[in-house]
């Protein structure tokens, strides 16, 4: 019976060791899934980590960091577009909405249809007359081309803010941005903004 005992105990030590090349692929998985969990928050970007130099429509220096904890709907706005009518509907949601938790961003701009071809206080005047504006507006950029606005550059490409390519198609496009600065949905020209899913973005 005891010249069994050596073959028993190695049977044992055979099921209690780990395989090592077992051991190396289930180390190989787990490094690889660290990896991935890595690469996808470094995909994730702030528009606020841009320091975006901005000026108002007013040509005052704005600190586009100030609106970080506010959630945005960020448009690209134009005077004498078909779409032109949603400043009311955008002045609207403003005034419901903009309590302090969300705010309404307006970058007029004159790169479709020549439809913002004014300056900077033709907009401005414009805008109140007709509108009666009080949200904020930013000074007239362009939002696409080579003179693109960095802030344009980092809502358009999915290499920049980790969500996906969106290039502005027309006037009155609108970003949506959540209080950490990331963004969250692109909505075209059509939908209105007063449209459930920016409502209920603004409320959440």
């Amino acid at each position: 019976m005891i010249r069994y005992l050596p073959l028993f105990s190695l049977l044992i030590m055979g099921c209690s060791t780990s395989n090592p090349l077992e051991t190396e692929v289930a180390q190989s998985t787990e490094i690889q899934a660290s990896n991935e969990i890595v690469s996808n928050t470094m995909e994730s970007t702030s528009i606020y980590d841009g320091n975006y130099s901005l000026k108002t429509l007013a040509g005052d220096d704005f600190d586009f960091n100030s609106l970080k904890g506010k959630k945005l709907l960020i448009v690209n706005t134009a005077s004498e577009c078909g779409y032109t009518p949603q400043y009311k509907q955008l002045q609207e949601l403003h005034e419901e909405l903009g309590d302090g938790n969300f705010a309404v961003v307006g970058f007029p701009a004159n790169n479709f249809g020549g439809q913002e071809p004014g300056s900077n206080e033709d907009i401005a005047t414009f805008c109140e007359k007709n509108y009666g504006v009080s949200f904020l507006m930013m000074e007239k950029i362009s939002v696409k081309g080579k003179d693109m606005h960095p802030l344009y550059q980092w809502l358009t490409s999915k290499e920049m803010n980790g969500v996906e390519d969106a290039a502005v198609k027309w006037n009155f496009q609108k970003y949506l941005i959540d209080t950490e600065g990331y963004l969250i949905e692109v909505l075209g020209s059509g939908t209105s903004p007063l449209d459930e899913k920016v409502v209920s973005f603004a409320k959440s």
